[in-house]
């Protein structure tokens, strides 16, 4: 199966596989049947995938609110093996995290995209919809240098058993590389991760926010909205 053979192949993919890993909130859940509509018309990905993410897209319409939004707290937000912040897995707590951030920051204004305030550039659903901007050989190119990143955060989610381990096999695939299991280190026990310093106020030790809060993202166009992962 040829990717990226189009101008905009993906790019609609990519933006819904973007809302499908944010925080499942009423907004998202309200979005699905759309999401799955998109994807099926873009035919960037294989049935089987697709399949698979039908059935994610299924457990998030039939799960009760509450329940879908501890589940993905717990799975994305309390524990390093599953987070969503790409630097993370590369630099952990290190020196080099900074200058990487303000590197990948530097990169969307170059691109004419622009954070919000309090937002982070290595957030895999911010990742995505600045993919999803780019012509097809770069996307296909930038999605191949994290691929590494994305099997370790498809095996960790496989170790636990979530059905959201389709979604970085989709990416995977989508950067024109195969879906393989790799080690998964083990982690440090969850209180002693999110230990908060008092004088930070909750602040988490790890740098993210409270691991029980969402963390919506938007990217914005300097002057006006860019258009959102909407299908």
């Amino acid at each position: 199966m040829a990717l990226f053979n189009h101008p905009t192949m993906a790019s609609r993919s990519l933006r819904v596989l973007a809302r499908l890993l944010g925080y499942p909130d009423a907004e998202l859940r309200g979005k699905l049947a759309e999401l799955r509509e998109a994807l099926h018309d873009e035919r960037a990905l294989p049935p089987q995938r697709l399949a698979e993410l039908d059935a994610l897209i299924d457990s998030l319409a039939l799960a009760a609110p509450l329940d879908a939004e501890a589940a993905y707290v717990e799975l994305f937000d309390r524990g390093r093996a599953t987070s969503l912040h790409l630097f993370e897995h590369v630099h952990g707590d290190s020196r080099d995290r900074g200058p990487a951030m303000i590197d990948l920051a530097q990169t969307y204004e170059k691109a004419g995209l622009f954070l919000a305030e309090g937002e982070m550039p290595d957030f895999l659903p911010v990742v995505l919809e600045f993919t999803s901007t780019q012509p097809p050989r770069e996307a296909r190119e930038f999605l191949a240098e994290m691929a590494h990143i994305f099997n370790a955060i498809f095996s960790a989610l496989q170790q636990r058993g979530s059905a959201y381990a389709c979604v970085l096999g989709a990416l995977l695939e989508l950067a024109g590389e195969k879906a393989q299991p790799v080690q998964v280190a083990a982690e440090e026990p969850i209180d002693a991760v999110w230990e908060e310093p008092v004088v930070f106020d909750g602040c988490s030790s790890k740098g993210q926010a409270r691991p029980d809060q969402p963390q919506p993202i938007h990217i914005v166009r300097k002057g006006r909205p860019v258009e959102g992962a909407q299908a």
